[in-house]
């Protein structure tokens, strides 16, 4: 028993509290119900042309998402009046949230379809 303490205080340091992870959860469902019944764009530069052109009504962006680009997307978003939801996850998750094999560090929504992702985000 006194081998594990190193164990616990290993995994201690990077543990996501449970409201986190519930919350994190309920948004990659969400994001599910986006892919089979709306509309969505992945990457960064499809994002910014339904940004340019008001189509886009919730982006995301994931959390290792280059500063420079992070704020240039939040800038076009703020001209367009778009809600800008931060996923609490890298590129990595935010693709496989999608159900893809691949990357996506920006993506845009156009349509929800049966999902209440903008609701739910914007409040």
């Amino acid at each position: 028993r006194g081998l594990c303490t190193a164990h616990h205080t290993l995994t201690g340091a990077n543990m996501v509290s449970k409201k986190q992870k519930k919350n994190q959860e309920s948004i990659a469902a969400r994001l599910q119900l986006v892919i089979k019944s709306g509309k969505y764009n992945l990457g960064y530069r499809s994002t910014l042309k339904t940004l340019r052109s008001g189509k886009a009504k919730l982006v995301l962006i994931a959390d290792n998402c280059p500063p420079l680009r992070k704020s240039e997307v939040e800038y076009y978003a703020m001209l367009a009046k778009t809600t800008v939801h931060h996923f609490s996850g890298s590129n990595n998750h935010l693709g496989t949230a999608c159900g893809k094999f691949f990357r996506c560090s920006v993506m845009s929504i156009t349509d929800a379809g049966d999902s209440d992702i903008i609701t739910s985000l914007s409040a």
